[in-house]
């Protein structure tokens, strides 16, 4: 019976509770909480190691997070050095081999890395002395081998040629320069030489220098209680000899004083990368820190920002448009970006600058205010759910001085954020008229447009300042750059006594060997290429009769005709130059450009079907520098060789979207007027 008066109680209170709800208007949010951290323990080591242990008995699992807290580094002729440290300490120590480490780490099914800031092992808790003895032996004994920098610097030269194809690295490149200066630690460039120029010994003296306890943070995380982790940290951490390590200051970047446009040319693109950009102040301390994420969040973050309804929704410019607002103890950077087509460059431009202005002049409404706090809330409260997270959290307060309550509160002051707040926010970091407009793209088709934004500059991949080579009113006409390239290889006749060739060529991809032969025969109009790997053929491109086929792994394919005389135009002869007038392409001056510090002539060709190739002669020597269309990508020159009184280029290197990194390529072996059957081009 007592169960059944409760049972009707209940049923009555609901029902009266339903009753009073008006269930057309959305409940009113309650108040924002706070959350209530279990503050890591913390304490610190004699000779200055600060540990912060967060328990986590949710897995049997521990885990050591290291981190050092140097200033920023200026690295100047050796930049690109602190990204060869990590894997360096990683190569061996003195008890251990690289491939030793590496079996002891997955022997136990544990982590281990390392970086120029940080160190880091992760393992089940019975090994966590197994994967604490690994981590220190890195930590203390590393004998960084020569044989790894040298494959590390092989590897990054790699990479680098691979991203200088890749538009987007090239306008983080510019736009950075831009941002903070070439001789700034965030401005400065990575460059081929500055490679090259890093030792073993740069790497050592680095780790001897910054490789102290008393600039590092060590947070243990895990199944582990403070008892433990005294013990742990005292045990492996605290022989660890403490030391000077070295200050820097450096210039504070500021705006530019009114917009500026920088322009890196790549006439083979058919996009435009777009960045707008400067540096600004800010970092967690700062009062604006919060306004500033929210701000961000409705101009260029999230799905239904204004850049990205704007640009994509609206226009359909773009797939994407987005913003970000950085954050940084040194000096942060404002910037916003998207990659639309050629055509739409400076109109992209324009609407860009308008969302940026009209949230400086017009702020944002409560609508968007609702749905960036609620994106925002829903991201931090996920982030609690890794306890590593807390970890950095408490790390973070220590290292920047922020307040105790700053993460518990987060929630709190984010919800107390009003309109008038995000608008003032805009108004003082919303800078529309001191932007710093990077643009990498085809110049020929862009550069008139983005004037209406300022003078334009030209960059090159390193994030320099080009002069742009102005050509005088009676300089020479596209036919005469033809003309003088004949001459600078040894002349029109010499060259047309040419009628066929045989070329064997190698090269390496991502150390595969490959082997290739064309053979070419300018009096049929006809061309074979064979691509070879360890012997075997992979592909086999063929010219002839007026058709164009491509065949490989068991498949072939004939070509569009529109394909066929794109391939004809830069692929059928030896020398094509030789053939433009006669094939009826035409040819035209599009100024001049720097290649690779040299100053060239532009010249586009263009076939009837309306395909185009880019070709750049040297000023001064009349050679062909460089090739580039919009299907091989480009290719560069780098050597020529004298061949029965005719100087071919012998050495080449092409950077393809088809292929991940730049295929160098070297002539072994060159035969002309060879006699060819057609059996050879079957």
């Amino acid at each position: 019976m007592k169960n059944i008066y409760i049972s009707l109680f209940a049923f009555l209170f609901a029902f009266t509770l339903h009753a009073q709800v008006d269930r057309t208007k959305l409940p009113e949010p309650g108040p924002a909480p706070s959350i209530e951290f279990a503050d890591p323990a913390t304490f610190t080591l004699e000779n200055g190691l600060n540990v912060f242990v967060v328990p986590n008995d949710k897995l049997p699992r521990v885990s050591f997070f290291m981190i050092l807290d140097r200033d920023p580094l200026f690295e100047g002729d050796k930049a690109g050095l602190t990204s060869f440290v990590g894997d360096m300490m990683m190569a061996g120590t003195e008890s251990r081999s690289k491939d030793e480490l590496d079996e002891a780490v997955d022997f136990i099914g544990a982590s281990l890395s390392a970086s120029s800031t940080a160190l880091s092992a992760s393992s089940l808790k019975k090994h966590q002395g197994q994967v604490l003895d690994l981590m220190t032996d890195v930590l203390y004994h590393p004998v960084f081998p020569e044989e790894e920098l040298d494959k590390l610097k092989k590897q990054s030269l790699t990479n680098l040629a691979a991203s200088k194809d890749d538009p987007d690295y090239l306008a983080g490149v510019v736009s950075s320069a831009l941002v903070y200066g070439l001789d700034h630690p965030y401005g400065e460039p990575l460059t081929e030489k500055t490679i090259e120029n890093v030792t073993v010994e740069d790497v050592r003296d680095y780790y001897t220098t910054y490789f102290k306890p008393n600039i590092a943070y060590l947070a243990i995380v895990g199944d582990i209680d403070e008892e433990e982790a005294r013990q742990l940290a005292d045990r492996y951490f605290s022989s660890w000899k403490k030391g000077e390590v070295p200050e820097f200051e450096y210039p504070r970047p500021t705006p530019p004083a009114e917009n500026q446009v920088a322009l890196l040319d790549r006439s083979s693109a058919v996009q435009s990368v777009i960045n707008l950009s400067y540096p600004v102040e800010m970092h967690l301390p700062n009062e604006d820190y919060m306004a500033t994420r929210v701000l961000n969040f409705i101009l260029g973050e999230g799905f239904n920002s204004r850049l990205n309804g704007n640009l994509r929704e609206s226009k359909g410019y773009t797939y994407g448009a987005r913003s970000s607002f950085g954050s940084d103890q040194l000096i942060a950077r404002f910037s916003a970006n998207t990659s639309v087509r050629n055509a739409v460059t400076d109109s992209s431009i324009h609407e860009m600058i308008y969302e940026i202005r009209n949230m400086a002049e017009s702020g944002i409404t409560e609508d968007e205010l609702e749905m960036a706090k609620a994106n925002l809330s829903g991201r931090f409260g996920r982030s609690l759910e890794n306890p590593n997270n807390i970890a950095s959290f408490a790390i973070n307060i220590s290292r920047y001085g922020l307040p105790a309550d700053f993460y518990s509160n987060y929630l709190q002051r984010l919800d107390a954020l009003t309109v008038e707040d995000i608008n003032e926010a805009a108004r003082k970091y919303m800078m529309p008229e001191n932007l710093y407009i990077t643009v990498v793209g085809n110049g020929s088709e862009i550069k008139d447009g983005l004037a209406r934004f300022g003078e334009v500059s030209l960059y090159n991949e390193s994030g320099k300042e080009v002069q742009e080579i102005q050509l005088s009113d009676d300089s020479k006409t596209a036919p005469e750059i033809i003309a003088d390239y004949l001459v600078a290889i040894g002349g029109r006749d010499a060259a047309e006594s040419i009628k066929s060739a045989k070329l064997e060529m190698s090269a390496e991809v991502q150390g595969t060997k490959l082997d290739m032969v064309a053979l070419h025969d300018m009096e049929g109009q006809r061309m074979i290429q064979k691509v070879l790997m360890m012997g075997n053929e992979a592909s086999k491109t063929i010219l002839k009769n007026g058709e164009a086929t491509v065949s490989g792994m068991g498949q072939s394919q004939t070509l569009s005709d529109e394909q066929y005389e794109d391939l004809k135009m830069s692929s059928l002869w030896l020398i094509p130059e030789l053939h433009y007038e006669n094939m009826g392409y035409t040819i035209e001056l599009d100024g001049a450009s720097d290649i690779e510090g040299e100053s060239a002539y532009k010249v586009v060709i263009t076939n009837p079907t309306g395909g185009k190739v880019v070709n750049y002669y040297s000023i001064d020597s009349g050679l062909k520098l460089k090739s580039e269309n919009q299907i091989s990508g480009e290719t560069f020159y780098l050597d020529y060789q004298e061949f029965e009184g005719v100087k071919i280029p012998v050495e080449m290197s092409l950077k393809s979207p088809m292929i991940p990194v730049p295929l160098n390529s070297k002539v072994n072996n060159l035969e002309l007027n060879v006699t060819l059957s057609d059996q050879d081009f079957e």
